[in-house]
């Protein structure tokens, strides 16, 4: 058999490998490579083959869900063909579709698979749902959280309003009339597609913690799946990355889009007519995008409310799919911290515990930000020491490119904000010095996330370099630390005694015999941090003194 058009794709491999597992319950042979056999042998009967043909395509992909990688879904093969199921049901010639026998999932287990695989993209969600391909849509709403899912217990509504089969029954519409009669023809159908959508929203049963929010934040999130979808996300980052715009992340899980601009059709039908090229956007989800623009408008009158944010997703059918068959402890593991573990250090957790013990406990008046949560903390920690080898020309800027074009871009299941706050945090780790053409690219990271929590990330980034300053191969005698952390806040801090901020307290615990010079150590590795972090301070709010 010829291996020629598959992808092999070796998670552990990307991500590093734990040297203390036996390699070969972990990874795939690779004979294949030499003539052997194909990469899905090796792994011991563990593996799960999903064929999902839509209307667009046909992809087929292998994946392994029992390695400790299971919760980013690690893929071993995967393939895409493009045969066009919606295309090739038509005679070429007459145009008559030809009686193709079918065996097709129930459409709304298919809107609930589809669910999934959009849960799989994130670590906690609540909202509604919507999956986009070419021959229909499917709706419903998700409360995601801890790994535990509850989704409409009447599944998903399904309507035959895909991208494929809009565009060609709005051609038909208006095929062979005269303007008006083909714009009332137009208005009837957007008229009924509207009342169907009302209808669907009456009777999914949504949870009143979920409608009381949409009516007091003014709209639902939304999260959005299938190719779709995904092509009007991927206007959306085109608009936000060109005619001086510098969105910083091309991935499309985790992008996310607020009311303004996602409802602005117009503006995205002349961007996907009038641009030359468009990143990820063929020509055939170009001749679409008038559809899915008919679908947003339909949207954004039928909903209660409206939608306040549209996020989109990578997941969809094969993710879903596997998704499902992960336990709650697997689902509601973090996929960043997951796979950062292959990066971390042998004494990872006690690395973990210094550095949360760098941020003080919360005041009346002072916290730390809750959106930097504590598997952004973790991952900072398993991963600190991965650019350490790179010369002092090159580490800070690979630190900052890491989660978005680097070795953590790949993770499925990271929102760009927590892609932000790592890189900030690792490139402040190595100091924060950038060659001038990098700025622009930080800034635009920053701006991801709020003031408050870019300081935290420079905060974080010198305490992780005060730790492997004092622990350079990551190992802290168990019994016995050398150093422990403890931070409070403090409100006459600067000349004047009357600025707010933190202290950091560093407690070197004490020895007859000391080779590794601690207090040295410490003295050289506070003042060099000192030194590059002097007057940056969060505007009108943290300052910090060591």
């Amino acid at each position: 058999m010829d291996f020629s058009d598959f992808e092999e794709i070796d998670p552990i491999t990307e991500f590093g490998i734990d040297h203390g597992a036996a390699s070969q319950s972990i990874l795939p042979h690779r004979a294949h490579l030499q003539g052997g056999h194909p990469p899905w042998q090796g792994h011991g009967g563990r593996l799960i083959g999903v064929v999902d043909m839509g209307s667009n395509g046909i992809r087929l992909s292998i994946s392994d869900p029992s390695s400790p990688l299971a919760r980013m879904l690690p893929t071993v093969c995967v393939y895409r063909s493009s045969i066009s199921l919606y295309d090739s049901q038509y005679d070429d010639e007459t145009g008559e579709k030809i009686p193709i026998p079918d065996s097709l999932l129930p459409k709304e287990e298919e809107g609930q698979i589809g669910a999934l695989g959009i849960a799989s993209g994130f670590s906690s969600m609540e909202g509604l749902v919507m999956d986009l391909g070419g021959g229909s849509t499917q709706i419903t709403w998700m409360l995601s959280q801890g790994g535990e899912i509850r989704i409409s217990p009447r599944g998903s509504f399904s309507f035959p309003y895909g991208a494929a089969a809009l565009t060609k029954k709005l051609h038909d519409l208006q095929d062979g009339k005269d303007k008006d009669e083909a714009d009332a023809a137009v208005k009837a159908f957007k008229d009924e597609m509207i009342g169907n959508f009302k209808d669907a929203y009456s009777r999914l049963q949504i949870p009143e913690e979920l409608t009381e929010k949409a009516e007091r934040e003014g709209g639902y999130r939304i999260y959005l799946s299938g190719g779709g979808f995904r092509g009007w996300g991927y206007l959306l980052l085109y608009l936000n990355q060109s005619h001086g715009s510098h969105y910083p992340i091309s991935i499309i899980n985790g992008y996310t889009a607020q009311r303004k601009q996602f409802e602005d059709t117009e503006t995205l039908k002349h961007v996907a007519k009038a641009a030359k090229d468009i990143f990820r956007v063929s020509d055939r989800r170009r001749s679409q995008v008038p559809a899915v623009a008919f679908l947003v408008n339909v949207l954004s009158e039928a909903i209660p409310w409206g939608i306040k944010e549209a996020h989109f997703c990578q997941g969809g059918v094969r993710e879903g799919f596997l998704f499902r068959q992960l336990s709650p402890d697997i689902r509601q593991e973090a996929p960043l911290e997951v796979a950062t573990a292959y990066f971390a250090p042998g004494s990872r957790h006690h690395i973990q515990q210094l550095l949360k013990h760098a941020i003080p406990k919360p005041s009346k008046t002072k916290e730390f930000p809750e959106e930097f949560g504590e598997p952004v903390v973790d991952s900072f920690a398993n991963s600190m020491y991965l650019h350490m080898f790179m010369s002092k020309e090159t580490a800070s800027t690979t630190a900052l490119y890491s989660t978005s074009v680097g070795t953590m871009s790949s993770i499925h299941g990271v929102s760009h904000q927590d892609r932000a706050r790592l890189a900030l945090m690792l490139e402040s780790r190595y100091g924060g010095e950038l060659p001038p053409r990098e700025i622009e690219f930080r800034e635009s990271l920053r701006k991801l996330i709020t003031p408050e929590e870019v300081w935290w990330a420079g905060y974080l980034g010198r305490v992780g370099r005060l730790i492997t300053a004092l622990y350079p191969a990551g190992k802290i005698h168990k019994s016995k630390p050398r150093v422990v952390f403890s931070a409070q806040w403090s409100w006459n801090l600067g000349k004047d005694k009357n600025e707010e901020g933190l202290i950091l307290t560093i407690s070197v615990q004490k020895t007859k015999d000391d080779p590794a010079k601690t207090k040295e150590t410490i003295e050289d590795a506070v003042e060099d941090v000192e030194k590059d972090w002097q007057g940056e301070t969060l505007e009108g709010g943290l300052g910090y003194e060591g």
